[in-house]
C-alpha cells in the first residue's frame, strides 16, 4: 500500500529545496513524493515561493506520461515565440489542473545545449553540453537532436494530451517534432521487462534536493542556475522474446534483485560480470555515491510488437549520468557491459537543463 503523505498547515510557504527563497506568492499545488513506494498526492497551498524554487521535477511517477522532444526552426520570430511559450507553462499547467486537482498535473520544462544561448541569453549551465555518444561492444549509447523537453505527467491521459495540444498550438511552426513518446504505469512501478523500476531513487526532502537540484554552495555556480537540475533522456526498445527466453534467475542475475519481491542480490566480485543495479551505481573518487532522480516509464504497442522503456534522469551534476552511461555501455571492467544491453536498445539520447521556476518565467519578460 502506497504512504499517504498529509500536510497539516495550508498556509505557510512551503520551502521545497534549502535554496528557496521568498520572492511573489500565488495559489500552486504543493507536490509530496516518497520516491521508493512514488506516490503521489495533490494539495493546495495558500502560498508558495518562486526565488529559485524547482520547476516539478521531483512531483513523482503519474499514471500517465508524455515526453516531447523538439528542434527550434531558426526564424526571426521563433527565438521569441518559444521564450513566452516556455515561460508560460506554469499558468497553462494550472489552468488545466483547475478541472480536475486531483490528477496531479506537472510539465518540466528543459532547454537544450544548442538553444541555450540564443533562448536564455543567461550563463550557461556549467555542465550543459549536447549529449555524448558511448560506443561499447554490445550498444551505442547514441546522441540525438532535441532543443526542448516537455516532461508532462498526471493520473489522467486527458489531460497530458490536452497540455501538449495547447503547446503545440502556441509554439506553431517554431518548432519541429523530434520524438513523441506516451508511457504508462505498469502494475506496482515494474518496466515491461517485468522488475520495480526505480528503487535506487532518493528519499525524502534532503535526499532529493542533494542529489537533484544545483545549490548555491556548489562552487563556481551560477544565480541562475541554483535550483536548476540536469535531464537526460533515453528511448530503449526491448526484445522480449529474447529476454523471456531466459529463466526468471537469468534475469534476477541481470538485473541484480529478485524478480517477484525486489530483493537485492549481493553484488559480484570484482573483475567479474556486474548486474545492473550495480554498474548503475556512481561513486566519486572519495567512494561517496551518488544517486539520481529516476521518473521512468513503459510504454509500447504490442500489436506493433513495440515494448520499451522512458528513461529519464534528473541530477544535480551531469557527470554522474554520464558515469553511469559509461559504467553500463563500456563495463566495469572494461569489456564486461551491462547485459540488460543485450535484449535493449537505446534509439534516442538527449541532454538538457531545466531551470529553476524564476528563471524560466523570465524568459517572457521581454
Amino acid at each position: 500500500m502506497l504512504l499517504k503523505l498529509l500536510r497539516t498547515s495550508l498556509t505557510q510557504p512551503r520551502a521545497r529545496f534549502p535554496s528557496q527563497r521568498l520572492a511573489k506568492t500565488w495559489n500552486w499545488p504543493v507536490y509530496t513524493r516518497n520516491c521508493h513506494l512514488n506516490p503521489i498526492r495533490y494539495q493546495t497551498a495558500a502560498t508558495i515561493t518562486t526565488m529559485n524554487q524547482s520547476q516539478p521535477v521531483d512531483a513523482g511517477l503519474t499514471s500517465s506520461a508524455t515526453f516531447l522532444v523538439l528542434s527550434v526552426i531558426p526564424s526571426d520570430s521563433s527565438i521569441q515565440t518559444i521564450r513566452g511559450v516556455v515561460s508560460s507553462v506554469p499558468d497553462i499547467a494550472k489552468n488545466i489542473s483547475i478541472r480536475d486537482v486531483n490528477a496531479n498535473l506537472t510539465c518540466v520544462v528543459g532547454i537544450g545545449s544548442a538553444i541555450w544561448d540564443s533562448l536564455t541569453r543567461l550563463p550557461r549551465p556549467a555542465e550543459l553540453h549536447p549529449f555524448p555518444e558511448v560506443r561499447g561492444g554490445k550498444q551505442t549509447a547514441v546522441s540525438t537532436p532535441g532543443d526542448l523537453l516537455f516532461h508532462i505527467r498526471a493520473d489522467r491521459r486527458d489531460m497530458c494530451f490536452e497540455l501538449e495540444r495547447q503547446l503545440m498550438d502556441k509554439l506553431g511552426d517554431s518548432v519541429k517534432l523530434e520524438d513523441l513518446t506516451m508511457g504508462f504505469r505498469y502494475f506496482d512501478t515494474r518496466d515491461l521487462l517485468g522488475f520495480v523500476d526505480g528503487t535506487a531513487n532518493p528519499v525524502g526532502p534532503a535526499a532529493i534536493s542533494d542529489a537533484v537540484m544545483i545549490s548555491d554552495s556548489d562552487d563556481g555556480v551560477d544565480a541562475t542556475a541554483v535550483g536548476g537540475s540536469y535531464i537526460v533522456i533515453q528511448k530503449y526498445l526491448h526484445d522480449l522474446k529474447a529476454w523471456k527466453s531466459l529463466s526468471t534467475e537469468q534475469q534476477e542475475a541481470i538485473i541484480g534483485r529478485t524478480k517477484s519481491d525486489n530483493i537485492e542480490l549481493d553484488d559480484a566480485d570484482d573483475g567479474q560480470q556486474q548486474a545492473h543495479k550495480t554498474l548503475a551505481t556512481v561513486e566519486d573518487a572519495s567512494g561517496k555515491e551518488h544517486a539520481v532522480l529516476r521518473d521512468n516509464m513503459p510504454f509500447g504497442s504490442p500489436s506493433a510488437g513495440q515494448f520499451g522503456t522512458y528513461f529519464i534522469a534528473y541530477s544535480r551534476h551531469l557527470w554522474v549520468v554520464e558515469k553511469m552511461m559509461e559504467r553500463m555501455f563500456l563495463g566495469n571492467p572494461p569489456g564486461l557491459h551491462d547485459r540488460i544491453l543485450d535484449f535493449s536498445t537505446p534509439v534516442t539520447g538527449t541532454t538538457f537543463f531545466a531551470p529553476s521556476l524564476s528563471t524560466l518565467e523570465a524568459l517572457g519578460d521581454d
